[in-house]
């Protein structure tokens, strides 16, 4: 079935619809300043789902499982500034370029979506306007104020990945992922490997470019600050015990390399 796009009326948000943005922690005053793209799975009223139903919803395909949970408590931990976004990457995928074809995807792995066919170029530029650009506007507006108040920024992108992928195991437990900056995935991969029980990756599961990504070269890399993604295993964080164990041990490595960074006279405004 062929939906006919919700959002061709210019509408998209209904009042009963919440903002794409939420931050937590506003005034944390840690050099870690942590983004989450595919925070939350939420699909505007009016998209009626993408014509999908609830079981696609909660899979790994609309959004991050469980890095909310640990990004919220990261953010209390380290006393930082947390912003996110809340609705499903299959309405538009806020790490990606928006005209990169998986922006706003007419299949996800072997999942069609019927609410992306058929999409008019107004509808796609309406979903962009609506929420992909005020999410990343925000985060412009975050690393200027702190500029201008003199608080150093260190970009940190949570993301989770899947345990298995085309049928292939992933053996990987936490990633940390970069392109051009190296500055801090080195210090990061130190600090989770000196924990003895992680598989860690080092660019994997994937890697950060400029065609498959937008957070990190957009506002990490373009505005040369320090900045890493770090994704983890989603089986690993699937309930709230999972999300608590990873953050308290991830605030903890974040914690020792703060002052690895001064020393390096890496943190500045």
């Amino acid at each position: 079935m062929l939906l006919k796009p919700a959002d061709d009326t210019g509408l998209l948000l209904g009042t009963e619809d919440v903002p794409p943005v939420q931050e937590f922690n506003e005034a944390g005053r840690s050099p870690f300043f942590f983004t989450c793209d595919h925070y939350g799975r939420l699909v505007p009223r009016g998209l009626d789902d993408l014509g999908l139903p609830e079981s696609e919803l909660t899979r790994h395909i609309a959004w991050d499982i469980g890095i909310a949970g640990v990004a919220e408590s990261m953010s209390k931990q380290l006393d930082a500034h947390l912003i996110v976004q809340r609705y499903s990457r299959l309405v538009i995928d806020c790490n990606r370029p928006p005209d990169a074809a998986s922006s706003i995807p007419r299949i996800s792995e072997a999942t069609t979506i019927p609410g992306n066919e058929g999409l008019s170029r107004e509808a796609a530029e309406l979903r962009r306007v609506k929420i992909f650009e005020p999410y990343h506007r925000r985060i412009g507006e975050i690393i200027d104020a702190r500029r201008a108040a003199g608080l150093p920024t260190v970009l940190v992108s949570l993301h989770s990945f899947t345990p298995a992928y085309a049928g292939i195991a992933r053996p990987w437990h936490i990633g940390t992922l970069y392109h051009r900056d190296t500055r801090l995935p080195p210090l990061v991969l130190k600090g989770l490997r000196a924990e003895g029980d992680l598989v860690v990756g080092d660019n994997e599961p994937y890697a950060v470019s400029d065609d498959t990504d937008y957070t990190i070269p957009v506002h990490g890399e373009a505005r040369g600050l320090i900045n890493t993604g770090i994704e983890i295993r989603q089986d690993l964080i699937s309930d709230p015990a999972g999300e608590k164990s990873w953050a308290d041990r991830l605030a903890r490595i974040f914690t020792e390399i703060e002052p690895l960074l001064r020393a390096q006279r890496l943190l500045s405004a």
